[in-house]
Parts: C-alpha cells; structure tokens; sequence
C-alpha cells in the first residue's frame, strides 16, 4: 500500500486540536438539534434539511453526517471533526460533487454518550443520509454502529481507537481512517522501557472505554517488555481533585506516570503532580492533542508525552491545505485531517461505485485504495486503515511535536 501523503484543495473551519478515544457516561442528554453545512456556508443552528433520496439516481444532494461531540467535556474534538468535514464538503461540492450531486452536511451532537449515540443514530437513520463519519469517543462509535448496520449506512470513524469497534464491528460498512489502542499502548510502552528501564513508572485510568482500554494495552505491553509498573490505579472520569492518587503516587516515588484519560484529567492531573512536587513526566494517549490541555496544565504541562498517529500537516505536499487553515485563524491538527480524509475516501468509493447504495459502496471501500490528505489508505477485512500507527509527541512551551528521544 501507498504511504504518500497528498494534498487536496479545501479548508475552512475554526477550532483547536483534538483526539480519537471514547468515552461512555451515563448522563443522559436531550437529543441536541442539526446543523448544515454544504457549499454555502450554513450558519451553526440552521434546522436539519428535509429527508432527500439517498439513492444514486436521485438530482437532489446527497445527505452524509458528521457525528461527535459537538457539547460537552471533549466539545473540542468535536470541533475539530466538524471543521474537518465542513472543509471536505466544501472541496468536493466546489470539484463538481459526487455523481453529479452536491453533498448537503448535517452536523449531529453525541456529547461522547453512548445512550445520546443511540438516538442520535436512531435519528440519523430515518433521515435519508447515505454516510456518516464519525464519532470521536468509542464508546459512542460503538452503539451507533449497531444501528447504522442494521440501516445499511456507511460509517468511518476519523478518531474511535478501541479495538472493539472493528473487532466486534456489526456489519461490514464500519471502517476507521485512525489506528487501534492495542497499536497505541505498545508504542507508548516501547518508548518508556526505552528511556525510563529500571525506573518507577504508574499505570492509571479513567474508566472510561478508551482510558481504561488504552491503559492496559500499555500495561500489557510493558509488562511482556519486563517492565513491571509499581502501581497501577482508577479514578473517574471527570474527576478534578487528584489529591489522594497524587499522594500514592508519591509514596510510590514514580520516575513516570502513564494515564489513560482525556485532555481535562491529564491536565488536572500534571498540575496537581507539581503542586506536590512531584516532578514526574505524565505520558498519555491521542486525546491529549488538544489546545485546551495546555490552557489547563500551563507550564506544568512542560515536558508531557502523548502517542498520536503521524502528523500530516508536517507532509509538505499539505502544505497549501495548512496554510488555508492557517489564514482562516485554525490549525489543521488532530483529527481534523482525518475527517477529511474519511470524506474522500467515501465519495470517492461512490464515484467508484457509481452509486450511493450500501453494498457497492462497501464493495468499492473494501477493494481500493484512496488519494486522501492522511496518504494513499485503504482497509483491511476488519475495516481498519492500514496506515502506519503511532509515534510519540512531546509539549512544550504550548505546542507539541515530535519526541526526539
């Protein structure tokens, strides 16, 4: 397979920077209103367009929707997704569309909830859309899945990790553009039994589908390389005051602490580490790579590791799509590529297909090979893009890059 990164002419959007993850809580929201983007800009509340034939052969646009945490603690993926898939409408509408049709964007909020996921898909699928991309956390991606099998309606996930997804994956129309934890936990193990052997390294977790799932993965993978962490612990997600877990830690005079948790914990977590003056460096997993984290840690967030598949915006040949992004205010981070790129694997699978109907899609997406902005991608029988995976990033001074050790 190609491994290429590509350009392709789009953009717009704003927002931060964001990660793949998943989180499943119990709060149960009311379904949140639509929002449409086509190759007009719509403004953020428009209504959700009436239902338009889904089928090939129709003149109307063809519906597709980006599903994510538009609300909510991880509201800044979400973002991040929605300027992504806005931008990708935007460039397909502007080449001409998809058989000849314009594609007509509506915007759903999961708030990362797996009961709102539900209704949302439940929602989504009497609506007459032919694609959804999405959603960020895994434990949204994976009951809204069910129900998009059962419809017969594509779904690519730009940011879901959990190997559950794919493993498990309904029916064949789910795919994902970002790699797996069981990919993600051994790079981050490989990189601390690398730099910190023979040191006290923790193992935590937030519960959650992707921090508890990301975490052992990590464990796993550290413990097969002879590393055996000297404390592994909980704490639950959306919890501010680490005070108790700060003081085991130190007890446990870590050398490292490696959490599986979202952009808020963490940074919570490294300010609290310093206040009781331990120096410790936290590493974490792809829901670190956002803006936000460094408005919550500051400069206690200095020197904080994160796993994340490989940056395409450092490709040169995306450099003009960067700048776009650049000059509209934004950055072309996280996992607004690679929404993008699920868009332009799906519409080109269309074209492909020449159709919009389920099964020659999946057929064209199982077969080919795609010209997107994350490289050239095409999929394996469980769905899963086979990209490359994961490399280490480190913060410093509000902005992340490369690890160089």
């Amino acid at each position: 397979m190609k491994k290429a990164l590509l350009a392709s002419v789009f953009l717009l959007g704003t927002l931060a920077l964001a990660g793949c993850g998943e989180e499943q809580s119990a709060e149960k929201a009311a379904p949140a209103g639509n929002e449409t983007a086509s190759s007009t800009p719509a403004p953020a509340s428009t209504p959700a367009p009436a239902e338009t034939p889904a089928a090939a052969g129709g003149s109307g646009p063809i519906k597709i929707v980006m599903q994510g945490p538009i609300t909510g603690s991880e509201a800044t993926f979400g973002a991040q997704m929605k300027v992504g898939a806005e931008a990708a409408v935007r460039d397909i509408n502007a080449a001409g569309g998809v058989l000849g049709r314009q594609l007509e964007l509506v915007t759903e909020d999961d708030k990362c909830d797996g009961t709102e996921s539900t209704s949302v898909a439940n929602r989504v699928a009497g609506s007459g859309a032919s694609f959804v991309v999405g959603s960020f956390c895994s434990g949204a991606s994976i009951p809204a899945s069910a129900v998009y099998a059962e419809s017969n309606i594509v779904m690519i996930s730009p940011a879901s990790t959990n190997p559950k997804f794919t493993d498990q994956r309904p029916g064949p129309g789910v795919f994902r553009t970002c790699g797996r934890d069981d990919q993600q936990g051994p790079t981050a193990a490989e990189y601390i039994i690398k730099n910190f052997a023979g040191k006290n390294v923790a193992v935590l977790h937030d519960k959650s589908p992707y921090g508890e799932g990301l975490a052992l993965e990590t464990e796993k993978a550290l413990k097969a390389g002879g590393l055996e962490p000297v404390l592994s612990d909980s704490f639950n997600k959306g919890d501010t005051d680490f005070s108790a877990l700060v003081s085991k830690l130190k007890q446990a005079n870590v050398d490292l602490v490696y959490t599986g948790t979202y952009h808020t914990e963490a940074g919570n977590l490294v300010k609290q580490l310093r206040q009781q003056g331990v120096q410790a460096p936290v590493m974490a997993g792809d829901a670190l790579v956002a803006a936000e984290f460094w408005t919550i840690a500051g400069n206690d967030g200095e020197g904080t590791l994160m796993t994340f598949s490989p940056d395409p915006a450092k490709d040169p040949a995306n450099a003009e799509i960067v700048k776009k992004f650049a000059d509209a205010g934004t950055k072309a981070e996280g996992y607004v590529l690679y929404t993008y790129a699920s868009i332009q694997a799906w519409a080109d699978a269309v074209k492909t297909a020449n159709s919009t109907d389920f099964e020659p899609v999946v057929k064209a997406l199982d077969a080919g090979t795609f010209k997107t902005v994350i490289g050239d991608i095409d999929f394996n029988d469980k769905g899963d893009v086979t990209l490359p995976g994961y490399v280490v990033y480190k913060w410093s001074n509000g902005a992340y890059d490369y690890a160089t050790n």
